[in-house]
């Protein structure tokens, strides 16, 4: 059966635990340096434990290493890689292709988002040089997706939910270039989400206050049956800075929609762990944090209103009926300015909202919870379960044991028998698994109708019998390894700009021995100054967000050169209509 995988994001190894006890088969956690979340890092000992945890499911754990690399860290890399191996990391997630030439272990590597892949030349690529699990990046429509996932073997990730980057990723250098942070080695100042004033080609200003960078959250939870018959067979949900209200609630809903997509599809496909969840609330996605939501590029290679220009802020869920509000919920409205509003709420009184300060609700405003005080104490308690269903056979010799991850273990009867005064009925005995992994589902007892064994020494048995379950399944965990570099694959393109990174001896060696002959060093080692640097590359455009498309003779309606400027940043905007993108520069 083909397999699919739901990957869930991990903050540190607790969040970790409730990701993969709401469903998720893989989570991607911070290692303690070279994550592109640098506060979401992570000590070798909490991922050992999350490791432990995910494993007794057959879940996965990938750690991000997925910054660039200076040659100077070259010797840390290294260690943290080998303890990270130790630990029983399934993979790790890298951007800087140094780390192909580093002496490693063999442990499996998969191609971050940061490597920006947007067409099977670069997909098949990174397949050749040894990568087993290509992350896609998030622009691309279904048949652009289609296209990659047909023309390689290894697995494709696609990000499904959360927070969009408005620039392709790996090729965002706002923040390096305005104020020294650089999102390439996990230090993002979320310039994108900050307001801005819109300046057109006579001096006018179009807008003002607007957060013309920032997008809506992505969200494809009604596009994952379009994107497996794609050939997507990772479903990653964005958010390794995101709470585990966050965590659990989404992770549950995707978990919920991939079974029902199986349910629908009998013997076609399974997901990569094993275990059902069972959760004890209703998943609601716009009940957590979100910016309004799209299906960003996935329908068209043009659309419109993705962006979130009033707010970078929560819009959590519609209010139809402020009946539905309770005392501690916060609510949101845009003023008759289109100012984005707020206040918590202390009550509804006939029909009235009561508020903890004095407001007016505009007429006709639609109202928003961002904050909903019943659902988040809900979460905050424990909220699910997840159980490997187990087979259990009992005879005069022994009690076998053979579970759903296909583990087996047999416990011999070395137990001192008594002649019965009446039937034995030991299933009950086997069936309080309570404080193991485990749940009874068929139990076949093969002893003679005579024999009579203690419910103790039962009990004995069944502990032993778990317990050999567990250390068979770690003796028989698959671990993948890392894949053999084809020294005569050939990077698509033979020149590299700033904008791909190589910040480092090693990586410019494996592109040179990859037949690239140009490269500019990545501006975190030789900053640029030039006037015009472009520091985002982006599908999103402003124009078309405005109803200005040059291709559908929006010139008129906003002259160019555009601008926009924030504080003290000021940027130039261009627009190459060939590849339908719009470039920011300095």
């Amino acid at each position: 059966m083909t397999e699919i995988e739901l990957l869930a994001p991990a903050a540190n190894a607790d969040i970790a635990v409730q990701a993969i006890l709401h469903g998720a088969d893989a989570v991607y956690i911070g290692a303690s340096s070279h994550g592109a979340r640098k506060s979401a890092a992570n000590s070798v000992d909490d991922i050992r434990r999350t490791v432990d945890f995910a494993h007794r499911y057959r879940a996965r754990v990938y750690v991000t290493v997925n910054t660039i690399v200076y040659e100077r860290e070259f010797k840390e890399v290294e260690k943290l890689v080998r303890e990270l191996y130790r630990a029983g990391v399934d993979a790790i997630i890298v951007q800087d292709m140094a780390l192909l030439r580093l002496d490693l272990p063999p442990i499996s590597l998969h191609a971050s988002t940061q490597c920006d892949t947007r067409t099977p030349a670069k997909a098949q690529f990174l397949e050749r040089v040894g990568f087993s699990q290509i992350v896609l990046a998030r622009e691309l429509t279904l048949a652009e997706i289609g296209e990659i996932c047909r023309s390689v073997s290894v697995h494709v990730e696609c990000f499904v939910h959360g927070a969009l980057c408005v620039s392709y990723s790996g090729r965002c250098h706002a923040s390096q270039v305005a104020c020294g942070r650089s999102a390439n080695r996990g230090e993002c100042a979320q310039i994108c989400r900050l307001p801005y004033t819109l300046t057109d080609g006579e001096g006018r200003t179009v807008r003002r206050g607007s957060h013309l960078l920032s997008l809506k959250d992505f969200n494809a939870s009604d596009r994952l049956d379009a994107l497996i018959e794609a050939g997507v067979r990772s479903f990653k949900i964005e958010g390794r800075l995101k709470d585990a209200a966050y965590v659990k609630n989404v992770t549950a809903e995707y978990s919920r929609r991939l079974d029902a997509f199986i349910a629908r599809h009998p013997g076609e496909y399974r997901r990569t762990s094993f275990g059902r969840s069972e959760i004890t609330f209703t998943p609601a996605l716009d009940r957590s944090f979100n910016r309004g939501f799209t299906h960003y590029f996935l329908d068209s290679p043009r659309p419109r209103n993705i962006s979130q220009p009033a707010t970078p802020k929560s819009m959590g869920e519609i209010i139809k009926d402020v009946s539905q509000l309770n005392n501690g919920d916060g609510i949101s409205w845009f003023d008759s300015e289109g100012a984005y509003c707020g206040v918590m709420v202390n009550g509804v009184r006939d029909g009235k909202i009561i508020g903890a300060r004095p407001f007016t609700l505009p007429k006709g405003a639609e109202i928003h919870r961002t904050y909903d005080r019943k659902f988040v104490a809900q979460l905050e308690k424990p909220t699910a379960q997840r159980k490997i269903e187990l087979d259990v056979g009992i005879d005069e010799t022994g009690v076998s044991g053979r579970d759903e991850r296909g583990v087996e273990a047999r416990v011999a009867l070395d137990v001192v028998k008594d002649v019965a005064r009446k039937p034995m009925e030991p299933r009950g005995v086997f069936e309080k698994l309570g404080d193991t992994v485990y749940r009874l589902r068929n139990f076949e007892n093969l002893l003679d109708a005579s024999t009579f064994i203690p419910a103790s020494r039962l009990t004995e048995i069944r502990r032993r019998l778990t317990a050999a379950l567990d250390t068979a399944n770690l003796a028989t965990y698959r671990f993948d390894k890392r894949r053999g570099e084809d020294l005569a694959a050939k990077y698509p393109e033979e020149r590299l700009d700033y904008r791909d990174n190589v910040a480092n001896p090693l990586a410019e060696r494996f592109y040179r021995e990859h037949g690239v002959r140009e490269m500019e060093p990545a501006l975190e080692v030789m900053p640029r100054k030039d006037a015009g640097t472009v520091v985002m590359t982006t599908r999103h455009c402003i124009r078309r967000e405005m109803g200005a498309c040059l291709k559908e003779g929006g010139a008129k309606r906003l002259p160019e050169p555009l601008t926009i400027s924030s504080g003290n940043l000021r940027f130039s905007l261009d627009f190459d209509c060939a590849r339908c993108e719009m470039l920011v520069k300095a």
